[in-house]
């Protein structure tokens, strides 16, 4: 809701400076944001001094630098949030971890179905809902290891039939997850059509529909994440080609198979990774 309100807000300005040249409002920055928040908002909506004050500070932090983005041309304007599609908040503050429980501000202590690393006090956690699950993550500080190389220099190109064939003559099958699940989804998504809207039927669809595609990230992203892996720990310097994503993903022949193979996010592991 604080990303949509300060985005409603913020196009408004940036209307009326388009608009009226000689009058022109200074564009707000999060701070500016968030005191207009305090002060518009939160009186006829008392539940937000029900949550901590992190959840809407971060966002509106968010939404600033998303428009600074745009401002330097790296990415386009930011968009509305739907509810429902990559619900996340971020908190600080007082938070402590112990074992496997970890404790929030005004939520307390939350169990988690993994170990959490020991004597660890974050600065903050973001929490975040994909399909019918919540995830917690945080930073950890860790020395850097320096692993041995198996070859100093790799080139690496990229396919849709194989993910990846190294210089070395090693090749990486890509794991195919869209194709292996096409057809269930796609069932899935025609049962769907005939339900009334909003409906408990309808919802339960939904959250199937939503399970299957996290199933499906969850596969190539684990697919991607062991060979940038590898490529990081055996290889001083990687080599790969500069790949036009975007105008073979407009190739309808093309289409599924890149975006099976997630050419885009191989590159981004690969960056921080190296």
């Amino acid at each position: 809701m604080q990303i949509n309100w300060g985005l409603w807000l913020t196009r408004n300005i940036l209307n009326h400076n388009f608009n009226n040249p000689s009058g022109k409002l200074k564009f707000p920055t999060a701070i500016d944001l968030h005191k207009l928040l305090v002060a518009m908002v939160k009186p006829k909506n008392y539940w937000y001094y029900e949550v901590s004050k992190c959840a809407p500070q971060y966002a509106l932090k968010y939404l600033s630098e998303a428009w600074k983005r745009c401002f330097t041309k790296v990415s386009g304007q930011p968009k509305f949030k739907k509810k429902g599609r990559d619900d996340s908040f971020t908190l600080d503050g007082s938070i402590s971890v112990r074992f496997n429980h970890i404790k929030l501000p005004r939520i307390g202590w939350v169990k988690t179905y993994e170990i959490l690393p020991d004597n660890v006090i974050p600065k903050s956690v973001t929490i975040s809902r994909k399909a019918d699950r919540w995830f917690i993550s945080f930073k950890v500080e860790k020395a850097t290891i320096i692993t041995e190389k198996s070859a100093d220099v790799v080139g690496v190109d990229l396919g849709v039939k194989t993910l990846a064939t190294l210089s070395t003559g090693e090749i990486f099958e890509g794991a195919k997850s869209y194709k292996k699940l096409e057809s269930k989804l796609s069932r899935l998504q025609y049962l769907n059509r005939h339900k009334t809207k909003f409906s408990n039927n309808w919802k339960k669809a939904q959250l199937k529909i939503a399970q299957l595609h996290n199933t499906i990230a969850n596969i190539r992203k684990d697919t991607l994440h062991k060979l940038t892996t590898y490529l990081a720990k055996n290889h001083s310097q990687i080599v790969i080609e500069d790949l036009n994503v975007s105008g073979m993903m407009a190739e309808p022949k093309l289409a599924k198979a890149v975006a099976d193979m997630g050419f885009y996010e191989f590159r981004r592991q690969l960056d921080y990774k190296c």
